[in-house]
Protein backbone atom coordinates (compact mmCIF):
# COMPACT_ATOMS: atom_id res chain seq x y z
CA UNK A 1 0.00 0.00 0.00
CA UNK A 2 2.93 2.66 0.53
CA UNK A 3 4.56 1.78 -2.72
CA UNK A 4 1.36 2.32 -3.91
CA UNK A 5 0.76 5.72 -2.64
CA UNK A 6 4.74 6.66 -3.21
CA UNK A 7 3.78 5.52 -6.47
CA UNK A 8 0.63 7.93 -6.92
CA UNK A 9 2.15 11.34 -5.50
CA UNK A 10 5.07 10.90 -8.08
CA UNK A 11 2.72 10.38 -11.15
CA UNK A 12 0.90 13.37 -9.54
CA UNK A 13 3.79 15.68 -9.22
CA UNK A 14 4.68 14.37 -12.96
CA UNK A 15 1.11 15.15 -14.53
CA UNK A 16 1.07 18.66 -12.83
CA UNK A 17 4.81 19.89 -13.79
CA UNK A 18 3.70 18.83 -17.47
CA UNK A 19 0.30 20.47 -17.07
CA UNK A 20 1.71 23.56 -14.88
CA UNK A 21 3.65 25.55 -18.10
CA UNK A 22 1.94 28.65 -19.05
CA UNK A 23 1.11 28.80 -23.25
CA UNK A 24 3.89 30.45 -23.94
CA UNK A 25 6.32 27.86 -22.36
CA UNK A 26 4.23 25.62 -24.20
CA UNK A 27 5.02 27.15 -27.34
CA UNK A 28 8.90 27.91 -26.97
CA UNK A 29 9.11 24.03 -25.96
CA UNK A 30 7.60 23.30 -29.67
CA UNK A 31 9.39 25.76 -31.41
CA UNK A 32 12.73 24.09 -29.85
CA UNK A 33 11.44 20.84 -30.91
CA UNK A 34 10.80 21.80 -34.32
CA UNK A 35 14.44 23.74 -34.94
CA UNK A 36 15.89 20.77 -33.58
CA UNK A 37 14.52 18.57 -36.15
CA UNK A 38 15.96 20.80 -38.88
CA UNK A 39 19.51 21.65 -37.70
CA UNK A 40 21.85 21.54 -34.39
CA UNK A 41 22.42 24.05 -31.36
CA UNK A 42 23.97 24.34 -28.86
CA UNK A 43 22.07 25.37 -25.70
CA UNK A 44 23.34 28.87 -25.69
CA UNK A 45 22.53 28.99 -29.26
CA UNK A 46 18.91 27.80 -28.92
CA UNK A 47 18.06 30.17 -26.09
CA UNK A 48 19.73 32.94 -28.12
CA UNK A 49 17.19 31.59 -31.36
CA UNK A 50 14.16 31.29 -29.48
CA UNK A 51 15.02 34.74 -27.42
CA UNK A 52 16.52 36.81 -29.62
CA UNK A 53 14.45 35.80 -33.25
CA UNK A 54 11.43 34.10 -31.72
CA UNK A 55 10.97 36.70 -28.74
CA UNK A 56 10.29 34.55 -26.34
CA UNK A 57 10.42 35.63 -23.03
CA UNK A 58 14.21 34.37 -21.37
CA UNK A 59 11.87 32.20 -18.72
CA UNK A 60 9.96 30.25 -21.47
CA UNK A 61 12.88 29.69 -23.30
CA UNK A 62 14.81 28.49 -20.60
CA UNK A 63 11.98 26.19 -20.05
CA UNK A 64 12.12 25.02 -23.47
CA UNK A 65 15.57 24.74 -23.96
CA UNK A 66 15.57 22.76 -20.82
CA UNK A 67 12.46 20.41 -21.52
CA UNK A 68 13.50 19.54 -25.48
CA UNK A 69 15.47 16.44 -24.96
CA UNK A 70 18.61 17.36 -26.82
CA UNK A 71 21.86 15.61 -26.33
CA UNK A 72 23.80 18.51 -26.54
CA UNK A 73 27.07 15.86 -27.13
CA UNK A 74 24.76 14.60 -30.26
CA UNK A 75 23.87 18.43 -31.30
CA UNK A 76 27.42 19.08 -31.58
CA UNK A 77 28.58 15.90 -33.57
CA UNK A 78 25.58 16.87 -36.56
CA UNK A 79 26.49 20.80 -36.69
CA UNK A 80 30.13 19.10 -37.24
CA UNK A 81 28.43 17.44 -39.48
CA UNK A 82 26.46 20.21 -40.77
CA UNK A 83 29.64 22.15 -41.26
CA UNK A 84 31.83 19.46 -42.82
CA UNK A 85 28.93 19.65 -45.62
CA UNK A 86 29.91 22.97 -46.91
CA UNK A 87 33.47 23.45 -46.53
CA UNK A 88 36.24 21.50 -45.37
CA UNK A 89 38.25 22.64 -41.51
CA UNK A 90 41.09 20.89 -39.42
CA UNK A 91 39.89 19.48 -36.05
CA UNK A 92 41.34 22.18 -34.20
CA UNK A 93 39.34 25.02 -36.17
CA UNK A 94 36.06 22.75 -35.78
CA UNK A 95 36.70 23.33 -32.18
CA UNK A 96 37.07 26.78 -32.36
CA UNK A 97 34.20 27.77 -34.37
CA UNK A 98 31.76 25.15 -32.28
CA UNK A 99 32.93 27.05 -28.88
CA UNK A 100 33.40 30.23 -30.20
CA UNK A 101 30.32 30.89 -32.01
CA UNK A 102 28.24 28.34 -32.00
CA UNK A 103 28.31 28.28 -27.76
CA UNK A 104 29.22 24.56 -27.47
CA UNK A 105 31.25 24.01 -24.24
CA UNK A 106 35.11 22.69 -25.07
CA UNK A 107 33.87 19.23 -23.91
CA UNK A 108 30.74 19.16 -26.15
CA UNK A 109 32.67 20.64 -29.27
CA UNK A 110 35.40 17.74 -28.61
CA UNK A 111 32.71 15.04 -28.82
CA UNK A 112 31.64 16.45 -31.69
CA UNK A 113 34.88 16.27 -33.92
CA UNK A 114 35.57 13.16 -32.80
CA UNK A 115 32.75 11.53 -34.13
CA UNK A 116 33.42 12.89 -37.55
CA UNK A 117 37.62 12.91 -37.82
CA UNK A 118 38.49 9.52 -36.49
Amino acid sequence: MKKILILSGILLLVCVSAFGATMGERNALASAKQYLSVMSFSYSGLMEQLEQFDEYSHAEAEYAVKNCGADWNEQAARKVTEYLKVMPMSRKGMIEQLTQFDGFTREQAVYGVDQSYK
